[in-house]
């Protein structure tokens, strides 16, 4: 009786909801190459993924205080928020830096979305509502390729460096992959609770590593438009996101949620095509459509079960 019951929870299955939150979460962290590619011409990288996640955890906690919501209900998981932190945004924020800084963009858009692949073999191993299917293995490798074609000549140009580089966005997407299991465990918290213990945990640990690296002369130092957009980067891009996120993440699991790094560079080329008038290539267009493929293929329901 036990092995008959165990089928219907092997497969998390996604909802037209949990489709439009994946979708718009894509877009929203798309649009955070604007914000981004404004901050970063006056501010370190590092400096702005403190500014990032300090920024958006306080304006978090004042959404909480405005509505009334306690955020005691997170103190006793500080523990456990400081390592979701650490293995969410510092580790893979830190690796991401120092891969683009010896490789091309292109491989390093690749690599990061193979954030599915990893959060499938993880899923499989460590969850019992997550198991493999052939629509998720093949979905997943149809997204990866859809990436990789949509990079186009970036991709090939990016292939060179040193090896190092490759292995720290590898470990960056693996680094993804263990927090989206390891996130499961806050399933019990309102999503807003959730990211914003995480954001307050990121920023604690963010602190020391960014006055080690930078020290604190002119940590402040940064014109108008470079706050404007580091405060969009901050309410909008993370903020925001992050309660779309664990949103996503508890109603349709790790594997699903993880599903956005394939969306991510779509968005960002259709930005840039509509609000920066960048040019729309044939490559381009030809990936959109093979990650869209992927997409259908890991949902299942146009084709025909047992």
């Amino acid at each position: 009786m036990a092995e008959a019951s165990t089928p219907k929870s092997i497969e998390r299955k996604m909802s037209a909801l949990d489709w439009g939150r994946l979708l718009l979460l894509g877009a929203i962290w798309g649009g955070s190459f604007f914000f981004a590619r404004i901050a970063v011409a006056e501010m370190h990288p590092l400096t702005l993924v403190f500014f990032r996640v300090g920024i958006a955890a306080a304006a978090l906690h004042v959404y909480l205080l405005a509505r009334g919501q306690s955020f005691r209900q997170a103190v006793p998981l500080a523990g456990s928020f400081l390592l979701l932190g650490l293995i969410n945004n510092v580790i893979p924020f830190s690796l991401i830096f120092a891969g683009q800084t010896a490789m091309g963009a292109g491989l390093a858009s690749v690599l990061n979305a193979t954030t599915p692949f990893w959060t499938i073999l993880l899923a499989n191993t460590f969850t019992a509502d997550e198991k493999l299917s052939w629509n998720k293995v093949a979905g997943v490798m149809l997204g990866i390729a859809g990436v990789a074609v949509m990079v186009g000549p970036g991709l090939v140009a990016s292939l060179g460096g040193p090896v190092w580089a490759k292995f720290a966005m590898i470990g960056a997407s693996l680094s993804y992959a263990v927090a989206l299991i390891y996130a499961r465990r806050f399933k019990g918290l309102p999503p807003v609770i959730v990211a914003t213990g995480q954001l307050t945990a990121s920023a604690l640990l963010m602190l020391p590593v960014v006055l080690f690296w930078n020290g604190a002369d002119g940590l402040f130092v940064a014109s108008a438009p470079v706050w404007t957009a580091v405060l969009a980067l901050s309410l909008l891009s993370t903020a925001f996101a992050y309660i779309l996120y664990f949103s996503l993440l508890g109603s349709a699991g790790s594997t699903n949620a993880s599903l956005v790094t394939l969306v991510v560079p779509v968005s960002a080329i259709l930005l840039g095509f509509v609000f920066l008038g960048e040019r729309l290539e044939a490559f381009e267009v030809a990936g959109m459509l093979l990650i869209g493929v992927g997409l259908v293929t890991i949902d299942g329901r146009v084709f025909r079960r047992r």
